[in-house]
């Protein structure tokens, strides 16, 4: 009987592909520590791919023998695993919640501590400070942004942005009920928009994975957004056990317009205060 190749080889070639993808995250785990076996396949697959492409590699097997031999290459694909884009207030609506919901509530503690979790190259967390500042809240704050891309942490760090990103920002910031103009934040410096430093003083920056990591502090607000959309269900229980247990007594949580508690093993541990735009409130 003669064998349909058409239906057998794309089969062959995706059980195959997904194998092989399959021992090169095993093999970023075992050699780098990075543990990347509980994102979502489908996103898995789409990432590994982008990274063939643009680093020349005919199979992931080729690529797997690349990252373990050459630690630059694997900085490399580590910048598509991790996907490192942002937006200063971006879904200004979320912003504009935290202000008219939650800033109301943080402003009646002495002290405050918000974690900016998977801060990518910090757009987020700077829009955090200056939310905080104009709320007279900043000085009595620390915030801590983190991240498992040693790359983006260095570039949030810096505090620059494409000035021509400027106008677009600018636009969410008033969108998200900003009192005065962006521009008032930032000079042009380095080639780029330089934020005040000032600004800074009350970040800490550092190294954290939320498949692998434990809480580090209590605080009063956690930010992880759009970073759950890229887990599995397992490890997404695993981060949100994590804000869980960072939050204080009815502390508060934001997540990506995408994203949800809803139906995790957490579902009924947080109160919704605006679900439209994903934010939380913890209850017990």
């Amino acid at each position: 009987m003669a064998v349909d190749v058409r239906v057998e080889v794309p089969l062959l070639n995706a059980s195959l592909a997904q194998i092989e993808t399959g021992l090169l995250i095993e093999a970023i785990y075992q050699y780098y520590s990075y543990d990347f076996r509980d994102y979502s396949e489908a996103s898995q697959a789409r990432r590994v791919g982008q990274a063939m492409a643009q680093m020349g590699c005919a199979t992931i097997s080729e690529l797997q023998s690349r990252v373990l031999h050459d630690e630059e290459a694997f900085a490399q694909l580590l910048q598509f695993l991790t996907i490192p884009t942002s937006a200063m207030f971006r879904d200004p609506s979320y912003f504009l919640a935290l202000r008219e919901h939650v800033v109301p509530v943080l402003t009646t503690y002495p002290s405050l501590k918000i974690w900016i979790a998977g801060c990518s190259t910090g757009e987020e967390v700077v829009s955090m400070a200056i939310l905080l500042r104009e709320a007279g809240l900043l000085e009595r704050s620390i915030l801590y942004a983190t991240d498992i891309n040693p790359q983006s942490l260095e570039r949030a760090r810096q505090g620059v942005f494409a000035l021509e990103q400027m106008p677009h920002y600018a636009a969410n910031y008033l969108q998200a009920g900003g009192t005065g103009a962006l521009s008032d934040y930032y000079t042009a410096a380095y080639g780029g928009a330089r934020f005040d430093p000032t600004l800074y003083e009350r970040i800490t920056f550092s190294d954290h994975s939320l498949a692998t990591d434990s809480v580090f502090s209590e605080t009063h607000l956690v930010s992880c957004r759009n970073v759950l959309i890229y887990f599995n269900r397992a490890l997404q229980d695993r981060a949100l056990g994590l804000f869980h247990e960072s939050l204080c007594h009815r502390g508060f949580l934001g997540l990506g317009s995408k994203e949800s508690i809803d139906f995790s093993a957490y579902a009924s541990r947080f109160d919704a205060i605006v679900k439209v735009e994903r934010l939380y409130r913890k209850t017990v």
